[in-house]
C-alpha cells in the first residue's frame, strides 16, 4: 500500500513540475465573434479529469490501484441575438477498464448529452427556457459545476435526483431564473424519468420505490417540480449559466444563503396491501456558502455547509439515497503564494446521513489538497475519503489531473 501511495504523489510531483513550466495563461477559452460588437457569438470549453485510484474496497482478485477517465466534456453555447440562447453539453463520465469495450462501441464509452437548452431572455435580468437543462432546485451542490469544485468531486448525495426522476442531475422540461435585486432564482416544471434507477419490484420489498411514472403512469406521477433561491449579500454572482461555482481561490468576497426544494408528486410508489399507492417525494434544504480573500498574501478561505431533508417514501434506502436528513460542509484554505505561482488548497469535508429505515448513519469524511498551477484551468487534486455506514468501512486515495480550455 505505502508503495503504491507514494507513486501516486510521485506522479502528482512529476505532473506539477511539467505543468508549472511555461503554463500559458488562460483568457475565457475559445470564444468566436460572429458581429463586430461580440453580441453574436459562440463559445466552446473542454475539459478532462484524470484519476488515479486507490481502495482497500474491491475483490481478492482485483487491483487495489485503477485509472479512471472521470469526466471529459464539451460545452457550447452561442447567441446571435441578444434575446436568444442556445446551450448545448456532451460527455462521457467514469471510463475505466471494466467500461471500455475493443471498438468503443460498449455503453461505457459511448458520448450523450448532458444538457441541450434553448433560452429566451424577457430582460436583462430574467429568463425562461426549455430542453434537457440543468437549473436544478433543492442546494447549491445539486446545480454545481464540475469545472471548479473545491473537492475532488461533489458530494453524492447532494445530486439528490440523479437517475432516480432525471437523466444525469438532468430533467427535461422548463425553467425560469433571474435576479431581483441581491437575490437570485431559478424554478422548473419538468417531466419525471420513467426508467429511472430504481427498478426494484414494490411486491418484494417493504419500502418505498421510486418508480411512480414507471408504474402508475404519467397521468398521476408525472411531473416533477424544483427550485433554488439565493440571496447574495457581497459580490454578485453570474447566473448567466446553471452551474454553481466550487471555489473562487479569493477572486471575489461572497457570501449567500439559500435555501430550495424538490417535489415529484407520487414519485415514489409502495404496495398497500394488494394495491399501490402513490407517496409524495419532497426535499428541502437551506444552504451558505462563503469565499473570501485573507489579505493582500494571496490567501483565501472557501466555506460551505447545508442541512437537507429527505422524503423519499416510506422508509425509503437505495443507493446514496433515503428518506431521513444530511448534513455536509467542507472549508478549504488558500495558503499565502504569489497569484502567478503554483498555489496550493487544503481542504477537508465532512458528510453525515441518517436514514428513518436503518438505526446506523452514513458518514464520510474526506481530506485533501489542490494544487493549482493555472488556477482551474490545470490543476491536481489528492484526497483520502473515509465512509463508514454500518459494519462498512471503505477508505479511499485518489489522485486527480484536471485540465480545461
Amino acid at each position: 500500500m505505502r508503495k503504491k501511495l507514494l507513486l501516486l504523489l510521485a506522479i502528482m510531483f512529476t505532473l506539477q513540475l511539467a505543468f508549472s513550466q511555461g503554463s500559458p495563461n488562460y483568457d475565457g477559452g475559445l470564444k468566436v465573434k460572429l458581429s463586430e460588437d461580440g453580441k453574436k457569438y459562440f463559445r466552446i470549453l473542454s475539459w478532462a479529469q484524470v484519476q488515479g485510484v486507490y481502495s482497500d474496497d474491491v475483490p481478492e482478485e482485483s487491483s487495489k490501484l485503477n485509472f479512471n477517465l472521470r469526466r471529459a466534456r464539451v460545452l457550447m453555447y452561442a447567441q446571435i441575438d441578444e434575446k436568444f440562447l442556445i446551450v448545448t453539453h456532451f460527455g462521457l463520465n467514469s471510463l475505466n477498464a471494466n467500461a471500455l469495450s475493443p471498438v468503443g462501441k460498449g455503453d461505457g464509452a459511448q458520448l450523450f448529452f448532458h444538457d441541450v437548452w434553448a433560452q429566451y431572455n424577457l430582460s436583462a435580468n430574467h429568463s425562461v427556457g426549455g430542453g434537457l437543462h440543468y437549473f436544478n432546485g433543492i442546494s447549491r451542490l445539486n446545480n454545481q459545476s464540475t469545472l471548479n469544485m473545491m473537492t475532488l468531486d461533489n458530494n453524492r448525495q447532494s445530486w439528490s435526483t440523479l437517475g432516480l426522476s432525471d437523466q444525469f442531475a438532468r430533467h427535461i422540461g422548463v425553467f425560469a431564473k433571474g435576479k431581483f435585486g441581491k437575490l437570485q432564482y431559478r424554478l422548473a416544471i419538468n417531466d419525471a424519468i420513467v426508467n429511472g434507477l430504481d427498478t426494484r419490484d414494490p411486491e418484494e420489498v417493504t419500502s418505498a420505490v421510486y418508480a411512480g411514472k414507471r408504474l402508475l403512469g404519467s397521468k398521476d406521477a408525472g411531473k416533477a417540480y424544483a427550485g433554488y433561491f439565493d440571496y447574495n449579500f457581497f459580490d454578485q454572482e453570474s447566473n448567466f449559466l446553471p452551474y454553481k461555482v466550487g471555489t473562487y481561490l479569493g477572486g471575489k468576497k461572497v457570501f449567500n444563503i439559500g435555501a430550495g426544494f424538490f417535489y415529484h408528486p407520487k414519485g415514489s410508489v409502495i404496495m398497500e396491501g394488494t394495491e399501490l399507492k402513490g407517496e409524495d417525494v419532497a426535499i428541502f434544504a437551506i444552504d451558505a456558502f462563503y469565499d473570501a480573500p485573507l489579505g493582500d498574501n494571496g490567501s483565501a478561505i472557501t466555506a460551505y455547509a447545508t442541512y437537507q431533508s429527505n422524503d423519499y417514501g416510506t422508509d425509503y434506502l437505495f443507493s446514496a439515497y433515503g428518506t431521513g436528513s444530511m448534513f455536509y460542509g467542507h472549508v478549504g484554505y488558500v495558503l499565502p503564494r504569489d497569484k502567478t505561482k503554483v498555489r496550493y488548497q487544503p481542504y477537508v469535508s465532512f458528510a453525515s446521513n441518517s436514514y428513518d429505515a436503518v438505526d446506523d448513519n452514513r458518514n464520510i469524511f474526506g481530506i485533501g489538497a489542490n494544487a493549482y498551477l493555472n488556477g482551474h484551468n490545470s490543476k491536481l487534486t489528492f484526497e483520502y475519503k473515509n465512509e463508514t455506514f454500518g459494519d462498512t468501512k471503505v477508505g479511499t486515495f485518489t489522485l486527480q489531473a484536471m485540465i480545461y480550455l
